[in-house]
């Protein structure tokens, strides 16, 4: 479950603790009933928590001043979720990821696995962003991708995205004439539907867009996801007909190429020939030195890096074997003379097929 920095803090700035004693009370209530599903929350807040803390009218716009406000804020928002968890007898555990612990794959296997003990031991996970450290380049920048992608990672059955508005309408809710969404099925159900910014309390960076775009991640996952109010909360977890529903549209991959795909930031590029485009895009096939053809960027071996066709289009991402350095004499060479002249180390993939995703529209 995500919940959203509007829904747990006042306009001005600051927590608000009915709301979030309001939230805890609907998570106790379902975490401990009967077949009582495990959850894991992911909380925004942070934030917005030190804003007047700090003197802040309103959400910084540049990171330094929002990291100091994370900083603040974080410890309040925790304390916060802490006390209110404490009337029910259940402990909580916090969890601060970056984009960067995300993308690389020990990082996240490790986030997992800190994931399933607090679960096992009857700790409610409250999951954020590590703002007070995150740079611009590796920042996820809302908690609805982060919470996506937490959602593939803890292998979840279900997704809930809790906002100010009970759904997804095809218009501004707030204008005649706009109907809810009960059900999205696929991208065809969301043409010409006007997905709005973020709020008007102005302390949040999502709205819907995020929204759509975590559910488009989550139900390509296999997830299904229903998009719902926080005072609808319970409802939802209880598996009562509440929001709009968003249908899986795809079956579960690979945990490393959910993060490589929408949480890893590419450290360069590499441009194929037609011929490697065919073989990786339709073919399933590795990234040999032989069909690249050009190399841009700073990287060593280990990182992210986007494939281009020749017409400069992203066809599709994996993690590189080789430094960027060591790449520019091994262009279009077979591996096995690559091998004869530079050693065993040198015959092998740019790029293994099982470190790639393709990357569709």
């Amino acid at each position: 479950m995500k919940v959203g920095s509007s829904s747990l803090t006042t306009a001005a700035g600051g927590l608000d603790a009915d709301r979030v004693d309001a939230l805890v009370d609907a998570l106790a209530k379902v975490r401990t009933g009967k077949d009582a599903p495990e959850i894991v929350l992911v909380s925004s807040g942070a934030i917005a928590a030190g804003l007047a803390p700090l003197g802040l009218e309103k959400r910084p716009k540049d990171l330094a001043r929002q990291q100091a406000a994370a900083s603040v804020g974080q410890g309040l928002l925790v304390a916060r979720y802490t006390a209110s968890f404490a009337r029910y007898g259940v402990r909580v555990g916090q969890v601060l990821l970056t984009a960067e612990d995300a993308s690389r794959r020990a990082h996240y296997r490790n986030a997992f696995r800190t994931l399933e003990q607090l679960l096992t031991m009857g700790a409610m996970p409250i999951v954020n962003e590590n703002d007070t450290v995150a740079t611009a380049e590796i920042r996820f920048g809302d908690n609805d991708r982060l919470a996506a992608l937490v959602a593939h990672l803890v292998r979840a059955d279900l997704l809930v995205l809790l906002s100010d508005v009970d759904g997804l309408y095809d218009g501004d809710p707030a204008k005649p004439g706009s109907s809810r969404l009960d059900v999205v099925r696929g991208p065809a159900d969301l043409a010409g539907v006007e997905v709005g910014s973020a709020g008007k309390a102005g302390v949040g960076t999502g709205g819907m867009v995020t929204k759509v775009e975590a559910a488009r991640i989550a139900t390509g996952a296999g997830i299904p996801v229903v998009l719902t109010a926080a005072s609808q909360a319970a409802d939802a977890l209880a598996g009562r007909r509440t929001g709009t529903l968003f249908l899986r549209t795809g079956s579960r991959s690979a945990d490393r190429l959910l993060w490589l795909e929408h949480a890893s930031t590419p450290r360069g590029t590499l441009t194929l020939d037609d011929g490697a485009v065919a073989a990786v895009v339709h073919g399933g096939k590795s990234l040999l030195p032989a069909g690249v053809t050009g190399v841009e960027g700073e990287f060593v071996a280990g990182d992210p890096v986007d494939l281009l066709g020749e017409n400069g289009h992203i066809v599709a991402r994996g993690l590189v074997n080789f430094d960027a350095r060591e790449l520019p004499r091994l262009l279009g060479r077979s591996t096995r003379d690559l091998a004869q002249e530079l050693g065993a180390a040198y015959e092998r993939e740019v790029v293994h097929r099982d470190d790639l995703v393709v990357l569709r529209g």
